[in-house]
C-alpha cells in the first residue's frame, strides 16, 4: 500500500514493531507496515503522538492533514529534506533572474493550455451534442497559445497571467456544459467550493500539491521558489507551478467520475452559508478512484521535478 486514507473520528495512530497501527474505540482496526507507505492523508479529528511523527519523518512518509468542514489542507510533513545546498542555490539565482524565470514561466503556462485544448478534445469525442462550446473553447486557447509564442521574451509577466486568465475563462465555460445542470457547476470557484464539481475539484488539486511538495523536497529543490507562482508568504510556489500542466488531468477524472455516476449528487449537502460538502460515503468513493489514478501523475510529478534539478545542476555547472 503506498497511501493510507484516514477518514474516521476518533481514530489513534501509533507506531508498533515497524508498522502503523489504527486504532478505533481502544481496538486496533488496520495495521500497515512502515516500509511499502509513502503518504498518510487525515482528515478530521485524529490522535497521533510525537513518536509517529518521528517515524513517519525518518521512513520519509509524507503526511496531509485535512481540517475544516470543507477538508482544507492545514498541515504537512514530507519527509527529510535533501541536502543539496548548490541545487537550492542555483534555483534561487535562477528565480532572481528575470529572462531566466519568464522563460519558464511562459513553458508552465503554454503547457498548460494545451494540456486543457487535448482534454476539450477528448471531451468533443464523448459529447458532441457539446461540439459549440467545446470548438469555441479550443479555438480560443490555440489562439492565446500563439499569442504566447509570438510575443516570446517580449512578453511581461503581467501580459502573460492576463492571457493565461483569458485561456482559463474560455476552458472552464466550456468545461462546464460537460455537466448536468443538476450539480450547479458554471465555473471554477472555491473558499467555500458552492457545488460538487468544485469540490472535488479542490480535493482533487489540494492532494496533487501535496505530491508536488513531496516531489520537489526530495529531489533537493524548494518548494517555495516558484517562477510563474511569484513568492508569496506560506505558498509553495514551486508545487503550484509543478500542478499547472496537470490540472487538466484532473479535471478530466472529476469530469468522467461524474459522467461514469461514479459521484453523484446524492453524496454532497449544502451548507446554510452556501458551501458544499463531500459526504463520508462520496470522500470513500473519492478516495478508492483517485489512488490508482494520481500513481501516474506521481510518476510525472517525480519526472519533472528530477528534470529540473538536472538542468540546475547543469547550468550552475557550466
Amino acid at each position: 500500500m503506498a497511501t493510507l486514507y484516514l477518514d474516521r473520528r476518533g481514530a489513534a495512530l501509533d507506531v508498533e514493531a515497524g508498522s502503523l497501527t489504527v486504532r478505533l474505540g481502544g481496538e486496533i482496526a488496520t495495521r500497515i507496515p512502515l516500509a511499502p507507505l509513502e503518504r498518510v492523508v487525515l482528515r478530521g479529528e485524529a490522535v497521533l503522538s510525537t513518536r509517529v511523527l518521528a517515524e513517519l519523518w525518518r521512513h520519509d512518509i509524507g503526511l496531509l492533514l485535512l481540517a475544516g468542514r470543507h477538508g482544507e489542507a492545514t498541515a504537512r510533513l514530507v519527509g527529510r529534506p535533501h541536502d543539496d545546498v548548490a541545487l537550492r542555490l542555483a534555483q534561487y539565482r535562477r528565480a532572481s533572474d528575470a529572462a531566466a524565470r519568464d522563460e519558464a514561466a511562459r513553458a508552465i503556462v503554454a503547457a498548460k493550455l494545451a494540456a486543457e485544448g487535448r482534454l476539450l478534445g477528448r471531451a468533443l469525442e464523448v459529447r458532441p451534442d457539446r461540439r459549440k462550446p467545446l470548438t469555441d473553447a479550443i479555438a480560443s486557447l490555440e489562439r492565446v497559445q500563439a499569442r504566447i509564442a509570438k510575443a516570446g521574451e517580449g512578453l511581461d509577466r503581467n501580459a502573460l497571467n492576463g492571457l493565461e486568465g483569458a485561456g482559463a475563462a474560455a476552458y472552464f465555460r466550456a468545461y462546464a456544459t460537460l455537466f448536468p445542470d443538476a450539480l450547479g457547476f458554471a465555473r471554477r470557484r472555491r473558499r467555500p467550493p458552492p457545488d460538487p464539481v468544485n469540490v472535488c475539484l479542490s480535493l482533487g488539486y489540494t492532494l496533487l500539491h501535496h505530491e508536488a511538495v513531496r516531489e520537489a523536497q526530495v529531489v533537493g529543490l524548494d518548494p517555495l521558489l516558484g517562477f510563474l507562482h511569484v513568492p508569496e508568504r506560506g505558498r509553495e510556489s514551486l508545487a503550484s507551478d509543478l500542478i499547472e500542466p496537470l490540472r487538466p488531468h484532473v479535471d478530466e477524472w472529476v469530469w468522467r467520475r461524474f459522467a461514469g455516476r461514479e459521484l453523484r449528487l446524492e453524496h454532497f449537502s449544502h451548507e446554510r452559508g452556501g458551501g458544499c460538502l463531500l459526504g463520508k460515503a462520496g470522500r470513500r468513493l473519492f478516495y478508492d478512484a483517485f489512488e490508482p489514478f494520481c500513481a501516474g501523475l506521481r510518476r510525472l510529478l517525480r519526472r519533472m521535478a528530477r528534470g529540473l534539478a538536472a538542468d540546475l545542476r547543469r547550468s550552475a555547472a557550466a
